[in-house]
Order: C-alpha cells, then structure tokens, then sequence
C-alpha cells in the first residue's frame, strides 16, 4: 500500500524542511563567527591555507542554490496558473 501526502501534508512538510534549514544555516553562521573573524568575512578569498578554493566553492554552492528557488518558484506559479486556467475553464462550462 503506498500512502499520498495531500497537497497541505506536503506543504507542511516543506516548511518544516525549510525551517530546519534555516536553523542549521543560521547554527553554522554563527558558530563561524569566532574570535578569529576579519570584519564578518567568514571566508578570506585571498588568505593563506588555501581559503581561495573554498571560498570559490562556497560561491558555487550559492549560485547554484539561487537558481535552484528561483527554478523552483518558477514551477509554482506555472503549476497556480494552469490551476487558475483550469478552474476558469470549468466554470465556463
């Protein structure tokens, strides 16, 4: 027997995703912010010990992470526009 969320179960689950996700990113941010921290810049691009290569990672992770919601948003307001469509044209039935 496979189990289907419903539309509001998986919304639900989402946010609570999203949720998590914030508290662990805004958990690693501040934890990043020790004593030894120039001015807030987590990452020194320039630095010794290799941080260049990092910093070139981190940057690629939010690229791609941008683009990700952005393609994501995307799909829902097509998915809400065929639905709105699709309810107009039932009710000119």
């Amino acid at each position: 027997m496979t189990s289907r969320l419903t539309t509001t179960q998986t919304a639900l689950v989402i946010r609570r995703a999203a949720l998590a996700l914030l508290t662990l990113a805004t958990l690693v941010m501040l934890t990043g912010c020790g004593p030894d921290i120039n001015n807030g810049q987590m990452v020194d691009a320039g630095g010794e010990n290799g941080q260049g290569g990092l910093a070139f990672v981190l940057l690629a992770v939010f690229i791609g992470l941008l683009f990700a919601s952005l393609f994501y948003m995307d799909r829902i307001r097509k998915k809400r526009e065929e639905r709105q469509d699709a309810d107009h044209e039932g009710d000119a039935k």
